[in-house]
């Protein structure tokens, strides 16, 4: 049996399967609620994504094959601006009832994180980047228009010989901006894959611009996490990033 921490949830291979259980009680919700929108929303994505069942203490899910996302090329950026674009295309109302977070709900969190945001981080900010900061923190709350993963990163995009062989942790899936979804993969992304994805989403400029504002938001997630878990060097290096991403 293999253990794999994660931030929201304990995890362990046993055989063929991934267990996971919450770390905390708000996380239980929103792990359960994989169970039904992701046998729902499988069928609709053009690459693969767990399809986890409950189990007593959390779920379970066959492994899919694959490792982390570490280079590729623009077919393989193809891939994934392919699954982003038919993620995106799912209707809202559908993916709410079938477990993800709505947008009202998912408003009320991100505000108190921003709010949260504001009072903590910005003061510690050099005065002159503070203005900047402010206008960020503005801009990112004020879209929800899909059904988005939420934390579409390089670790949760699985890889095998050059394809992708499947997208992993969905406990965050909510209504919310496209734009998030976005944010690594057509800024941060290996610029062959960024090519790639932007070939086959063909975002508009105004969701490009978000999207370049989802990634000068990331290192406050860091600093927000180690102010409130008393880690000085994740609040140290964020404070260091996000002058430098404003």
């Amino acid at each position: 049996m293999t253990i794999i921490e994660g931030w929201d949830s304990h995890a362990w291979i046993d055989g063929p399967w991934i267990h996971r259980t919450p770390r905390r009680a708000g996380v239980r919700p929103r792990l359960l609620a994989e169970a039904t929108l992701l046998p729902w929303l499988a069928p609709q994505l053009p690459l693969p994504v767990p399809v986890p069942e409950p189990t007593e203490d959390g779920v379970r899910h066959l492994m899919l094959p694959g490792s982390p996302l570490q280079d590729g090329a623009t077919a393989m950026g193809r891939e994934l601006g392919a699954f982003i674009k038919a993620l995106h295309a799912v209707d809202p109302a559908d993916a709410v009832a079938h477990g993800a977070l709505d947008a009202a709900t998912a408003d009320q969190e991100k505000t108190a994180f921003l709010e949260e945001c504001r009072a903590q981080v910005v003061p510690l900010l050099p005065a002159e980047v503070r203005t900047k900061a402010n206008e960020l923190l503005d801009r990112v709350a004020c879209v929800r228009t899909a059904l988005i993963h939420c934390d579409l990163g390089p670790d949760h995009i699985l890889v095998t010989q050059g394809r992708i062989t499947g997208i992993i942790d969905w406990t965050d899936a909510v209504i919310g901006d496209p734009a998030l979804d976005l944010a690594w993969a057509l800024i941060d992304a290996p610029p062959a894959i960024a090519k790639g994805v932007a070939e086959a989403y063909e975002p508009t400029p105004e969701l490009r611009e978000r999207a370049l504002d989802w990634c000068r938001l990331a290192p406050w997630y860091g600093v927000h996490r180690g102010l409130l878990l008393d880690i000085p060097d994740d609040v140290e290096r964020g404070l260091s990033d996000i002058p430098a991403r404003l």
